[in-house]
């Protein structure tokens, strides 16, 4: 029901932003030379399959100058 407070004292609290723990986390192991090849390859994949979208995607993207546009056009002209 009753909470007594304690004080602190301020220098103590202004330090706690600067606080470093002197436990240091353990090396970080190296990847090995499979490990390497996996995640180059796995890079040189997602990379080919974005070329090969970009690609394959372009032609539908381009308007297209085919001969069926310029039968529309002679016909409009026609009549």
């Amino acid at each position: 029901m009753f909470r007594r407070r304690e004080s602190v004292p301020f220098s103590f609290v202004a330090e706690s932003d600067r606080f470093r723990s002197n436990v240091t986390p353990p090396p970080r192991q190296r990847p090995s030379v499979s490990e390497l090849a996996g995640r180059s390859l796995v890079g040189l994949t997602v990379i080919a399959g974005l070329a090969g979208a970009l690609i394959l995607g372009l032609p539908a993207l381009s308007p297209s100058q085919g001969p069926a546009h310029t039968e529309q056009a002679e016909a409009a002209q026609g009549r």
